[in-house]
């Protein structure tokens, strides 16, 4: 291990006790959406004495803030810079968690561990200032809201997060607490795919009602809404690779008011996931031809809404390697370990690392006690995230800006 090294892993657990008051009070208040007032201020506050620049959001309460290193003297549309990201918004719950500093709000929550993100990037913040005469480029940190649902990842993309430094950024970074995965403070992550896309579907199917005694005499929606269920379901296995997955789960499905009357119409809404670039773009054609040509057979008018979200999260070769040497130097080789397979979840992370090469990294932070197995999930009101991992966190953040910042200027 070097010097450099074991200097990061010492000031990041001198750091710890601070890095966790702020990730306490932060999950104290959580916010949801692109708004997040309290949450914008408490970064600002920690950032402030760092001497980064720093630009604010017009339409969201992101913060880009740009450190130029010290061992770097070309002009800033030259400099290697690297993106870390890290995001802000809680989740709609109410929490039932039972720890000490619980959310005040009664219905909001940071259940994902956004709130652990913040911190540990604030951390890298002040690590990263604390060796700006070092720095052998730039470092643009992304403090994100609205993950969650909101595509707060694309609306920073869209306001020039990726050229805050002078040039687009050479590699980006983030990182992901897991409450119930692997064992505590081992980070993982793979090559390619490490989650899916997602997309949404909303489909009205136009009928004739008339009586449920004589469905010859009417257009029955609710069957042809019943066969395309069954229908999307054997289309992924019969139009796609298995080895390619597509996953698509219906949530919504409504229809009529009676038993005995057969509605005008009919509605069903599925959320659709794939892990190929490939995949994503075949859906947007295949899934509303096929619901489209069952309501042709039934004589029968249907309205397909399909909705492109987000895209695979996909892990450069090159980065993904750097990112697990990085962990293996930090913390041995036992700190890391390969994912077999991505996750069916989905990221707005996915917006950066579908324009600049980078890598999404796992990080578990099972609760003491815990148990991988059942430990409460991610997005559920009783997760419960280790802050023993924060210190872990903002060493890696801290350890990849610095380490490929050197192998870019090396190059």
């Amino acid at each position: 291990m070097s010097t450099a090294t074991t200097a990061i892993l010492q000031d990041a657990s001198e750091l710890l006790p601070e890095i966790a008051r702020l990730r306490h009070a932060l999950h104290r208040e959580p916010e949801i959406g692109l708004q997040l007032p309290r949450t914008q201020e408490r970064v600002l506050q920690w950032l402030e004495p760092l001497g980064y620049e720093i630009s604010l959001g017009t339409d969201l309460t992101s913060v880009t803030a740009v450190l130029r290193g010290g061992a770097s003297n070309g002009p800033a549309g030259e400099r290697p810079t690297v993106l870390l990201r890290g995001d802000m918004d809680g989740l709609p719950l109410a929490e039932k968690s039972g720890v000490e500093f619980a959310s005040q709000t009664g219905d909001t929550m940071h259940a994902c561990g956004h709130d652990m993100h913040t911190a540990m990037l604030a951390g890298a913040a002040t690590l990263l200032a604390e060796r700006r005469d070092s720095l052998a480029g730039d470092v643009v940190l992304m403090f994100q809201p609205g993950e969650e649902g909101w595509d707060g990842a694309g609306h920073m993309v869209r306001e020039g997060v990726l050229e805050a430094s002078g040039k687009k950024v050479d590699a980006a970074f983030g990182l992901h607490v897991m409450s119930s995965m692997g064992s505590t403070g081992v980070f993982t992550a793979k090559p390619g795919a490490v989650m899916s896309a997602s997309d949404g579907l909303f489909v009205t199917v136009r009928g004739a009602g008339g009586h449920g005694s004589a469905p010859f005499a009417a257009k029955d929606p609710v069957t042809a809404a019943a066969e395309m269920v069954t229908a999307l379901q054997v289309m992924v296995t019969r139009q796609f690779d298995i080895f390619d997955p597509v996953v698509i789960s219906v949530g919504v499905l409504r229809a009529g008011t009676v038993r005995n009357i057969i509605p005008e119409t009919a509605y069903f809404e599925a959320t659709i996931r794939s892990f190929s670039n490939a995949s994503h773009e075949k859906l947007q054609a295949a899934v509303p031809a096929l619901l489209q040509g069952i309501a042709r057979a039934h004589g029968l008018e249907v309205e397909v809404g399909y909705r492109t979200e987000y895209p695979t999260t996909i892990n450069t070769e090159a980065e993904t390697h750097f990112a697990a040497d990085a962990v293996r130097e930090l913390y041995g080789p036992d700190s890391f370990a390969a994912m077999a397979s991505p996750l069916a979840g989905s990221e707005d992370f996915s917006r950066v690392l579908n324009e600049v090469p980078g890598a999404f990294i796992f990080l578990s932070a099972l609760a003491p006690g815990g148990d991988g197995a059942s430990a409460a999930y991610n997005h559920s009101p009783y997760a419960r995230f280790d802050d023993s991992v924060l210190g872990r966190g903002t060493a890696l953040y801290t350890q990849l800006a610095t380490a490929k910042l050197a192998s870019l200027a090396s190059h």
